[in-house]
């Protein structure tokens, strides 16, 4: 049988015409899944150009305010979870009151509705596919996926893959990547990261750990907490084999790593990355937490993770450099099985809203006015070009940095945010645009974890009737229907061309150099 690779329309397709499409979406988990469609990321994006060629970031402004920076980063927390984004359900109160005494953002985007290329974005300032962090790596000793892909051998030979080692995506982030934290320590700041990384499996390959990307300091785990093992190291020691053994420790551990890296700063400025495990799934919540609020498990972990938000507030207050210290809490993408979106349509994984618009709260004493809030367009591709600002650090020439800095943005002195688009990928396809307060969606999925249903293909292949509203193309305006309910591509044909347009400009725009560094430009 000819050989060939298994794509997301391609594997359904397949498993429709062996009539095994409920018992397939049924059996296939998220790692298999994924290491079905792999295959090389340099075929997409090409190499990375060769090390001399890149250029070291200097301090430019040695009278730069240098803030200490604390990013709280939560795993699936989705827009309605907080008291200050609506919930009546989960209890915030220390979050709310970070919102009270800083400013809270209504209309910022996470760039992927998935763990890793997010996180990637966050701490380079670049799309993901740039990275090729276009999917989220597993570990290669994975016990799941072996077992999913064992049971599947024989079907998948049916099916006509034979080769089911090609690469998804890259197993890690690049060395050649700057981080925020490399960028900041050319201005003296002190880096430190807890929690999840995923950005590579670390505990199988040393080159992605943490301390090569700027950290100094490191207490977490390599992935998320549903991949097997998940390990908990402190630096480069394992202390746990693996954080099952004590889940509902973890928030409470993280806390206390993140209060000594603020007792121990010391006049030093400090970047403090606090990505915490929760909520994503499995949920745990400690003895004082567990059982304790109005949305199950879920609520409990989140409940926890505002009572650590509250105790690195007073840590901060303790030390006597809260006015100086920037607090930025959001999350890395929308809710998964739990968790809510509010009025936001989707989740994780999806392109409609609820999977890339999440909360975003930034505290600054000295410079953000309290109780202020903004609706303007901020992604978190944003966080790095305005780090780097606030540090005094020039932003990088020899790639191309997407993020546009929001100081002005955040501390009130400029009211419209710089971004003015925002490119929505599913993996390594480009969905969907948002210009202004209109967003135009090519292409769309029904997303049933992890293998995302393509309606329109079903729709064509199987001759049934639309489904739903998700026949592309679709176009919402976002300042009247934030929930996408109401498709208004036949009254606004003229918008959507001219968003379709700006979709084939950026195509065009990044083929031939889709990594963007100057060294590769053609």
């Amino acid at each position: 049988m000819k050989e060939e690779n298994i794509n997301r329309r391609g594997l359904l397709k397949k498993l429709a015409l062996g009539g095994c499409i409920a018992g397939g979406l049924a059996a296939i988990g998220t790692e298999a899944y994924l290491l079905l469609n792999r295959r090389p990321m340099e075929d997409l994006y090409g190499p990375y150009p060769d090390r001399l060629t890149l250029r070291s970031v200097n301090l430019v402004n040695p009278k730069a305010e240098k803030p200490n920076v604390v990013v709280i980063y939560c795993d699936d927390l989705g827009y309605g979870d907080l008291g200050c984004y609506g919930s009546t359900s989960i209890r915030t109160p220390n979050i709310d009151r970070l919102a009270k005494t800083g400013r809270r953002l209504s209309d910022y985007y996470a760039c992927s509705g998935v763990c890793s290329p997010s996180r990637a974005g966050l701490l380079t300032g670049r799309y993901p596919f740039r990275s090729g962090m276009t999917g989220n790596p597993y570990p290669a000793n994975e016990a799941t996926a072996q077992r999913m892909l064992r049971n599947w051998a024989g079907q998948l030979t049916v099916l006509g893959s034979t080769d089911l080692h090609e690469a998804y995506a890259t197993e890690g982030l690049s060395d050649k990547e700057l981080t925020v934290a490399s960028a900041l320590k050319v201005a003296g700041y002190r880096t430190a990261m807890i929690g999840k990384w995923h950005l590579g499996d670390f505990s199988q390959q040393s080159e992605f750990h943490p301390h090569k990307f700027g950290f100094d300091r490191y207490l977490g785990v390599p992935h998320s907490n549903d991949m097997r093992p998940c390990p908990l190291y402190r630096n480069t020691e394992q202390v746990e084999a693996d954080i099952l053994n004590i889940l509902p420790e973890v928030t409470g551990r993280y806390t206390t790593e993140a209060i000594a890296v603020i007792e121990e700063a010391k006049g030093q400025p400090f970047f403090l990355y606090l990505a915490h495990t929760f909520p994503h799934q499995p949920l745990a919540a400690s003895a004082n937490f567990a059982g304790k609020s109005q949305a199950g498990k879920y609520g409990d972990a989140v409940e926890e993770i505002d009572w650590s938000v509250g105790q690195i507030v007073d840590a901060l207050d303790r030390a006597g450099i809260t006015d100086n210290t920037l607090v930025i809490f959001t999350s890395d993408n929308g809710p998964w099985f739990e968790g809510s979106a509010g009025v936001l349509r989707g989740g994780k994984g999806q392109s409609m809203d609820g999977g890339f618009k999440v909360p975003f709260i930034a505290k600054w004493p000295k410079r953000i006015q309290p109780g202020s809030q903004s609706a303007e367009l901020v992604t978190n591709l944003d966080i790095f070009p305005t780090l780097l600002e606030l540090a005094g650090v020039e932003q990088p020439s020899d790639r191309v940095i997407d993020g546009v800095s929001m100081v002005g943005l955040l501390t009130g002195t400029a009211p419209q945010s710089p971004r003015k688009e925002f490119f929505y990928y599913h993996y390594d396809e480009l969905q969907a645009v948002r210009i202004g307060t209109w967003k135009y969606i090519r292409r769309t999925n029904r997303y049933v974890w992890p293998i995302p249903l393509d309606a329109e293909a079903i729709s064509r292949k199987f001759g049934t009737k639309q489904l739903g509203s998700e026949r592309a193309p679709l176009l919402y305006d976002l300042h009247r229907d934030p929930g996408e309910r109401y498709n208004v591509v036949a009254t606004h044909p003229d918008i959507a061309a001219r968003l379709e347009s700006a979709m084939a400009a950026w195509e065009a725009k990044n083929k031939n150099n889709p990594r963007g560094f100057v060294a590769l430009a053609a």
